[in-house]
């Protein structure tokens, strides 16, 4: 088992920046793949951005591309989502997700997940 938790929502107004934490534990090893998703009430779950630890490779949604850079930490278990020139439009409850594989933006391939951290950008 993999437990992520999640750190660093709030609220913000439009054009801020902040910074998601998400830090990963479990005796079962850590996972080679982390991503982030947000959902809005009555909404899919949305793709953020994601990435493979060891490598270092990312990959972004669309809606965020240019805007939020996906890191992780020198040991591996704690991705962050930087998240600048914010809009109404990002506000959600975002989630942490961690899998064994490779990285996918399909949330249905995500194993773990943690409990949610809640971004409200305001105009």
């Amino acid at each position: 088992q993999v437990q992520l938790v999640e750190s660093g929502g709030g609220l913000v107004q439009a054009g801020d920046s902040l910074r998601l934490s998400c830090a990963a534990s479990g005796r079962s090893g850590r996972p080679n793949s982390m991503a982030w998703f947000r959902q809005v009430s009555g909404k899919d779950r949305e793709f953020v951005a994601a990435i493979f630890l060891s490598g270092g490779n990312t990959y972004y949604g669309d809606p965020v591309k240019g805007r939020f850079i996906i890191s992780r930490n020198s040991d591996l278990n704690t991705v962050y989502l930087q998240m600048n020139s914010l809009k109404p439009e990002d506000t959600a409850v975002y989630y942490c997700a961690a899998r064994r594989n490779w990285i996918t933006r399909e949330s249905r391939n995500y194993d773990y997940w943690g409990q949610g951290t809640q971004v409200t950008v305001s105009s």
